[in-house]
């Protein structure tokens, strides 16, 4: 029957060397085998070497984007990634209120690939915590995203469970917090996932030490959109989610000479 494929929606930006962003998310549809679309919020020039040059759509663009999906598609589940500025960001939830495009999953993205490159100013960071998080299904901080909208240091287990719950104190329903990888030294990365109805677990993978890990949060929450669109329970969304990208980081795909993309054909 017309429009029953599961499809599904990248509200991100364009990463013109492949290994983040719209780029990523779309990549992690594919291999999710549902039907990618998009709205673009910022166009960003760069490479393996960093971040050059960004473009931002304007707010009418931005409206059009999601006129045009919601006047011919069914979209069943959405992600948001980079959005830029607070514009941007009012104008998203605005159309993701207006139009029914299914669960939505936050990725934050408050930082770029390390904790001194911060993306949000202050005005903006407060949009994303009053007016996104709140409509947020599924939100996928990072350790250090975390402990910025929690407003909290975590140095353990029982830290990271306390800032999941003031994560979902936010508004959002479900969290899946990335363990800390930053250490050479650790063998083990540990996520929490803490659900609406209070029950959380953690899972755990081997700690791979590589430079090829660009894009690692962009699909994951593009993995865990995928999986709500064809109807799983969100449990196992983020853990086929969270599988796939521990996959994609084991077996490194060598292009790029710095820091290079995760492997989206594992």
């Amino acid at each position: 029957m017309l429009n029953q494929f599961p499809q599904v929606l990248t509200i991100a930006g364009s990463e013109n060397d492949g290994a983040a962003g719209m780029q990523a998310d779309l990549a992690t549809f594919d291999h999710f085998k549902v039907y990618g679309t998009s709205v673009v919020t910022v166009c960003v020039a760069g490479n393996s070497y960093g971040v050059h040059a960004q473009q931002i759509m304007s707010t009418s663009f931005i409206d059009q984007e999601f006129k045009d999906l919601a006047d011919d598609f069914n979209i069943k589940a959405s992600k948001t990634g980079m959005l830029a500025n607070a514009s941007v960001i009012k104008t998203v939830v605005k159309n993701y209120q207006r139009y029914d495009f299914g669960p939505l999953v936050v990725d934050p993205v408050i930082f770029g690939n390390n904790p001194n490159t911060r993306l949000l100013d202050p005005n903006t960071f407060q949009l994303l915590k009053a007016r996104l998080i709140p409509l947020a299904t599924v939100l996928t901080p990072n350790y250090y995203e975390a402990q910025t909208l929690a407003k909290m240091k975590i140095n353990d287990d029982q830290d990271m469970l306390t800032a999941g719950h003031r994560l979902q104190n936010l508004g959002a329903d479900n969290v899946i917090i990335k363990g800390p990888h930053h250490d050479p030294q650790q063998k083990i990365v540990k996520d929490l996932v803490l659900l609406s109805n209070d029950h959380h677990f953690w899972l755990a993978g081997k700690y791979y030490p590589t430079k090829r890990k660009n894009g690692t949060g962009d699909t994951l929450s593009a993995g865990i959109c995928a999986e709500l669109a064809k109807g799983q329970s969100v449990t196992d969304a983020i853990k086929n989610a969270r599988e796939y990208v521990d996959k994609a980081i084991r077996n490194p795909l060598n292009v790029g000479h710095e820091y290079g993309p995760i492997n989206h054909f594992v």
